[in-house]
């Protein structure tokens, strides 16, 4: 154990809520008579095995400094009692999390003040828990707060499936034995009876407003995260009541260690009244691919929007000048080499050469810059559409071209056109890509790509004819950043966390590859099989064995409009040789699609020592436009 300025103690307690029902949590609390501040992580995830590793390095570590960290299981996950909450009771988690503040402030070890802490949807929640517990919760780092299930108008295949699969799984995994005692059953088989498929409820949910902070917020995200938007919108609605630092860089999804420290400066400041200068940081700062700028605020007004015409900067190589129109029609694959929606850090996760992407867009080429070009903020593409290409996806790549021809993805965004026909006299509509941090060197070319396809990321448009754009009425607006206009920022450095519990790892003998693709050329068919590197056997040092196999199949056939089919199976196991335990949860989730809706078929099957004690099928029919 590295040497921190207190010793800690580590305890597992219960909090009740109002009804009743007590939550499992885990508290790490410096070794002191003194009341002090608490540091809050409530989320769904499972604190005695799924994140048990990580919160064995990050919240003693907290606690050496200080600060009481806990550590809490929802209701109705993990040991906690209680049903986990459906659509129709979400606000339930926030209820919940809030009465656990307070009691948390009750405590005589603590000095009334809270932190929250929260990585995906833990820190949407955190965000939203915040907001209804203002007087108590008194400053929040959210790390990747979550992100949409719908682009531009557009259903997300990528991500939304297999996150919904994995929801259900780990909400069916029983409370374990050796916390709870002999309720274990009785709380599972309940537990299994209350689940539903999440995905429909998602989807049918209406667009979540931008996310705003209550109390003092620390925003963190990866550039390619799909979170980055959010944690940019949190910096423009900072103020000075409510400030918000944010900080964005090369990292996948997560709460990377280097920023710990930031953190803790952050809940120092607000939680012991220490002045760590904390709020004096810049608004934002974020890694531009050579450097860490530092802007403030934010938006910079270093950053200014530089159009790029679509016939003119950016031309489009091979049409006819008396040509008006440009026609997009895509092959039914365009879009496998995407990478994850979600990159949580493995080799597959990265888009790779996306010429092969690029050959089946229309490009848009400018030429090689004189000079490098910092981009800093969200682009945007104004477009004038034919008006027959209504209810069209559009789907827009910008990309860097180095002088060998390597094309590099730098951000991307999606559109649906308006179904219905336009007013002439409305605005073009406007595609907004993703937010963008990056520096094109000299010699290179920036390239805008269109396709009327990106699969599988997008369930793909019933018209195989794509749509039509007039490059003259047509511009990308870029966020160019003049360097000299802001610092540099200092890099980031990773503190001294403790050792993890000893977590022995029994990979399988035949691992699959992360990402395969399979082109069967007489079925005109592509197939694409994904399975993370987090499969494998790992033994607890509680003896706990946990085991977890996970495979996302897609498939579509090239030239046929709603061929896309996408499947998810999920195996967990878990067992305690010990006392005999053996449970087998098996979650599997199948869509397809045609012109209006998702057709959803899920299966839960859940098994004591090999035996079937639960089995359940869903068949569920989806809008495609949420209403």
């Amino acid at each position: 154990m590295p040497s921190y300025p207190h010793r800690t103690t580590r305890e597992d307690l219960r909090v009740p809520l109002p009804d009743g029902t007590e939550l499992y949590a885990r508290l790490w609390r410096p070794a002191t008579d003194a009341p002090v501040p608490v540091v809050l992580e409530y989320s769904t995830g499972r604190l005695t095995d799924w994140t048990a590793t990580e919160d064995a390095r990050r919240h003693p570590w907290f606690a050496g400094h200080g600060h009481a960290a806990v550590r809490v299981d929802a209701r109705g996950h993990g040991n906690s009692a209680g049903l986990p909450p459906t659509a129709a009771s979400a606000d339930l988690l926030v209820e919940d999390g809030a009465a656990v503040v307070r009691w948390l402030a009750g405590r005589p070890w603590c000095n009334g003040r809270i932190g929250l802490l929260g990585t995906g949807p833990a820190g949407a929640l955190a965000l939203r828990i915040a907001a209804h517990a203002p007087d108590t919760v008194r400053a929040v780092v959210t790390a990747c707060p979550d992100g949409p299930h719908r682009l531009g108008g557009a259903v997300l295949a990528a991500d939304g499936h297999t996150r919904a699969t994995a929801h259900l799984a780990d909400a069916a995994r029983p409370p374990d034995p050796l916390y709870v005692g002999d309720d274990w059953r009785a709380l599972w088989l309940a537990r299994l009876d209350a689940l539903e498929p999440p995905l429909a409820d998602w989807l049918d949910a209406p667009a979540a407003p931008a996310p705003a902070a209550a109390v003092p917020t620390l925003a963190v995200a990866g550039w390619s995260d799909p979170s980055a938007a959010a944690v940019l919108a949190l910096a423009e609605r900072s103020t000075a009541a409510t400030p918000v630092r944010a900080v964005l860089g090369p990292w996948p999804h997560g709460l990377p260690d280097e920023l710990l420290p930031e953190a803790l400066r952050w809940y120092d400041h607000w939680l012991r009244d220490v002045d760590t200068g904390a709020p004096a940081a810049p608004a934002l700062r974020s890694w531009l691919g050579t450097r860490w700028s530092a802007d403030d605020p934010w938006p910079s007004p270093g950053v200014r929007q530089v159009g790029y015409g679509l016939d003119g900067p950016l031309r489009a190589a091979g049409t006819a000048s008396e040509d008006r129109w440009v026609r997009v029609r895509s092959p039914q694959h365009t879009g496998l080499n995407a990478g994850s929606y979600v990159p949580h850090g493995r080799p597959a996760d990265r888009p790779p050469d996306q010429r092969e992407e690029d050959g089946r867009s229309v490009c848009f080429d400018s030429r090689p810059l004189p000079e490098p070009l910092e981009l800093h903020g969200s682009p945007a593409l104004t477009l004038h559409p034919d008006p027959l290409s209504g209810g069209a996806l559009v789907a827009a790549r910008l990309c860097t071209v180095a002088p060998d021809g390597t094309s590099t993805l730098l951000t991307r965004g999606v559109l649906t056109l308006p179904a219905d026909p336009v007013d002439p006299a409305a605005p073009d509509p406007v595609l907004a890509l993703a937010p963008v941090g990056a520096t094109v060197p000299p010699g290179h070319r920036l390239r805008l790509t269109l396709s009327s396809t990106y699969w599988p990321w997008l369930w793909p448009d019933a018209d195989p004819d794509g749509f039509a754009v007039d490059p003259s009425r047509s511009t990308l607006t870029l966020p160019v950043h003049d360097p000299a206009t802001s610092t540099d920022a200092a890099p980031f450095r990773s503190p001294t966390l403790p050792l993890p519990p000893p977590l022995h790892l029994t990979e399988p003998l035949t691992a699959r590859p992360e990402r395969v693709t399979v082109h069967d050329i007489g079925r005109r068919e592509w197939r694409t099989e994904l399975s993370p590197a987090t499969d494998g056997t790992r033994t607890h040092p509680d003896g706990l064995v946990r085991a977890e196999h996970t495979v996302t199949a897609y498939r579509v056939l090239t030239a046929t409009p709603l061929s896309a089919q996408a499947r998810t199976d999920r195996t967990l196991r878990l067992e305690r040789p010990a006392l005999g335990w053996d449970i087998t949860v098996h979650t599997r989730t199948e869509l397809r699609c045609d012109a209006t809706h998702l057709h959803a078929h899920t299966q839960l099957r859940a098994e004591e020592a090999g035996n079937v004690v639960f089995a359940k099928e869903w068949h569920q029919r989806i809008r495609r436009d949420g209403g």
